[in-house]
């Protein structure tokens, strides 16, 4: 969604004017016209198909049929053995959490299949909440394991209820499941729930109280599901309910090549265990650490790690980047820093104010985004924030770039709302002919009716070391290598497109492509070769949402979530 909630009445009545428009949108089963190759800013292709516009009834039908089959689509329970086959012989790259690795990379390592079919669907959301046709609620990523072991986290209830199930990679079919007793901490938009893959193949999960579930071996069907307490569990044990009612997780958990644990958490109120607000380690032999968020900082207005904002780590796992904030309050926006923590003591190397690059002041690091530090190939770090006086930057916001010690400010790039970068070897462009080694890939929509956009609406691919003028300001940003319209007209602006739906998008060194959602309802395929969307498929009927992740299997398949349904797509 391009319009975040809190604090002011500008993102009010934007979302008022998306949500009449979202409710008078469906698009039909026909195939939709492709965008032309092209690298900059040009018109949307009509090409040979056509674009269908319902009625509102219509929509609202879709959507109540949407949610039938959600519901009737279910599945799961407390911890159970298998209910279904052993999972087929696949032994491929795992997909291991949020952006696949710990430096969130979303880069793939197994050819992906051709978009041919919905494979099979799951919820991952038994009672989706809909904001005048909207969905904004962030969905965890699905985690895969190197035997096609899906592990989705599922939300059971209208606002709180979550379980973790796991699923057959090539049917679907449900192999285990296991109840959580996690508690969602105070939000707007409604916060993701993550689970971790270590490379050992035990599975995480958020729980109450700042506790994690876990389970050794999550392919088998048969397993015990345990608990790790980061501050003790003798601890715990003495005072869950006081703990469970003060205590939240609020970050997805990132795992890292060493099965060492971490999340950011937030605290209420006072508890036994002197916890306040912070960054939590649990190693891999079960010690946990943690630190607060202030005093990592060194500034007492910070109140928390921000919220949806896995931590990454450097590729040599001696540093933790995490980001931190202020509390939400009415009529503010929230500010804070990018840490540099010592991974193993979580000791502050460095700590750096998130300003904007234009106007040189604190960039809104708002709670309803889920942009997460990316940690590049060369150990820089990118990371995405709303720009200090919207819509001065149509709420675009910037993706901030810094040196691996934080101690460097470096070109940013023009998008930074709600986006964790994505890394692509340069190899994937043909027609790249700079210097760097890798690229990164962002959306890039310019939403209309905000500020100076005009709602053409793109996905991009950024060269992080070289630059040109921004064209909305005319500060130096990163360079666009290549840049896509979205394929299908929003009739509320001349040659305007839907927006991409996309926080993390899952990349295919192998076919040089990007698997990216949009709004429309579609998943598509970008190919680096031609600049063309050169496949896609029909998910939904289209709505507007909270950004959302692809990932990849390792059999190839291509996994999306669009309208609470986590669909697996393949040949």
């Amino acid at each position: 969604m391009a319009w975040v909630g809190a604090p002011n009445h500008l993102f009010d009545q934007a979302f008022e004017r998306k949500t009449v428009w979202r409710q008078s949108l469906i698009c039909s089963g026909h195939q939709r016209c492709f965008g032309k190759s092209r690298q900059n800013r040009d018109s949307p292709s009509t090409g040979p198909w056509v674009i269908h516009m319902q009625s509102r009834q219509v929509l609202v039908l879709a959507l109540l049929c949407a949610s039938t089959l959600l519901v009737s689509c279910g599945g799961g329970g407390t911890s159970s053995p298998s209910v279904g086959p052993t999972p087929e012989s696949v032994n491929g790259p795992a997909w291991w959490g949020l952006g696949r690795d710990a430096q969130h990379s979303a880069q793939g390592a197994i050819a992906t299949q051709a978009l041919g079919r919905i494979r099979w669907q799951a919820p991952v959301d038994l009672a989706p909440e809909y904001s005048g046709g909207d969905l904004l609620i962030h969905y965890g990523s699905p985690v895969i394991t190197a035997r096609n072991t899906v592990l989705i986290p599922v939300k059971t209830g209208a606002s709180n209820g979550f379980r973790f199930e796991a699923r057959a990679g090539a049917t679907g079919i449900l192999l285990w499941s296991a109840n959580s007793d996690y508690i969602l901490p105070a939000h707007r938009w409604t916060p993701s729930y993550n689970l971790a893959l270590t490379q050992d193949n035990r599975l995480y999960a958020p729980g109450a109280g700042g506790k994690v579930y876990y389970r050794d071996d999550a392919d088998s069907g048969v397993g015990t599901v345990q608990t790790s307490v980061f501050y003790g569990s003798a601890s715990y044990a003495a005072t869950p309910a006081q703990f469970d009612s003060t205590v939240y997780i609020n970050t997805p958990l990132t795992a890292d090549s060493a099965g060492n644990l971490f999340f950011g958490f937030i605290v209420t109120g006072a508890n036994p265990a002197g916890l306040t607000s912070g960054i939590a380690r649990i190693g891999n032999n079960g010690t946990g650490t943690w630190v607060a968020a202030s005093a990592a900082a060194g500034d007492p207005a910070i109140s928390k790690v921000a919220m949806n904002s896995a931590p990454a780590l450097s590729a040599d796992r001696g540093t933790l980047y995490v980001a931190v904030n202020t509390a939400p309050a009415p009529g503010t926006r929230q500010s804070g820093y990018l840490l540099a923590l010592d991974s193993t003591t979580l000791a502050t190397r460095k700590a750096v104010r998130l300003n904007d690059p234009k106007t040189g002041v604190a960039s809104w690091i708002d709670d309803n985004a889920s942009s997460s530090p990316t940690v590049g190939p060369d150990g820089d770090v990118y990371y995405g924030v709303l720009e200090s006086n919207p819509p001065g930057h149509n709420f675009r916001g910037w993706l901030l770039h810094f040196d691996a010690t934080l101690a460097q400010s470096k070109t940013a790039g023009s998008f930074g709302w709600d986006i964790t970068a994505s890394v692509l070897p340069a190899s994937m462009v043909p027609g790249y002919t700079g210097n760097s080694t890798y690229l990164l890939m962002t959306k890039y929509n310019n939403y209309g009716g905000t500020g100076s956009g005009d709602g053409k609406n793109r996905v991009a691919v950024l060269d992080p070391h070289q630059s040109q003028a921004d064209f909305i300001s005319g500060n130096p940003v990163m360079k666009e290598i290549l840049t896509i319209l979205g394929p299908t007209p929003d009739p509320r602006y001349p040659d305007a497109v839907i927006e991409w739906c996309i926080n993390t998008a899952a990349v295919d060194p192998l076919t040089r492509s990007i698997l990216v959602n949009s709004e429309d309802g579609y998943l598509y395929r970008w190919n680096m070769q031609t600049n063309l969307l050169s496949e896609r498929i029909q998910l939904t009927g289209g709505l507007g949402a909270a950004y959302t992740p692809t990932a990849i299997g390792p059999d190839g398949a291509v996994y999306a979530i669009a309208n609470a349904t986590l669909f697996s797509v393949g040949r």
